[in-house]
């Protein structure tokens, strides 16, 4: 019987109605293929993790989800396959049909295991070009900038966790809702809160 870590049925509870179907097919095929898998949280987002070293993860964002392997570089090529998209090897998420067939992730999963097993660690490239970080919206810094909590917890976080409170921010379609974003990102943050905390609760 599958172990389900209950903080990842909230997870997919609580994402966005096109990427619960996404997520549970993941969940799905990662454990058949990998009876042995236990979840867990790493980074706010749903983990698979294989006799103590990460399997495989995936997220969900407001339009679209990712899955990717801990070791994807090992398992579908150097280039991933679309991670130039999204996080992970598989690119922008948004409807079953972009997933590989069960079959062919079931076999990548075994793929991750089978490097696990052999003690293969993570590779490096060092010709991998980070991503440039994002330009702090003005509207963010000036709220920042009033708020000194707020603005020592930002400027301490790594790059990914400024960047996704950069993109929350900039993705909001209206004024209002924008607003609301920078006043509830300064509340969070002078609390010490990355963007995704709530999923750390459960």
């Amino acid at each position: 019987m599958p172990q389900h870590d209950p903080r990842i049925d909230a997870y997919i509870a609580q994402a966005a109605e096109f990427a619960r179907p996404i997520l549970e097919q993941v969940r799905g095929v990662v454990h058949k293929a990998c009876p042995e898998v236990e979840e867990t949280l790493k980074w706010g987002m749903p983990s698979f993790v294989y006799r103590g070293r990460i399997l495989c993860g995936m997220a969900a964002f407001k339009q679209h989800a990712s899955f990717g392997f801990w070791q994807g570089a090992n398992i579908v090529g150097p280039d991933g396959r679309k991670g130039e998209e999204a996080m992970g090897q598989f690119g922008r998420l948004t409807r079953l049909a972009d997933l590989p067939s069960k079959r062919e992730l079931g076999g990548y999963v075994q793929q991750a295991m089978a490097l696990i097993d052999a003690g293969v660690k993570r590779p490096t490239t060092k010709s991998a070009q980070p991503k440039p970080p994002l330009a702090v919206p003005e509207d963010l810094a000036a709220a920042l900038k009033k708020n000194a909590p707020a603005r020592k917890t930002f400027e301490a976080f790594p790059p990914s966790h400024r960047r996704e409170y950069v993109e929350w921010i900039v993705e909001a379609k209206r004024e209002a809702t924008r607003l609301k974003r920078v006043q509830q990102a300064v509340e969070w943050l002078a609390e010490g809160k990355h963007r995704n905390w709530k999923y750390m609760q459960r």
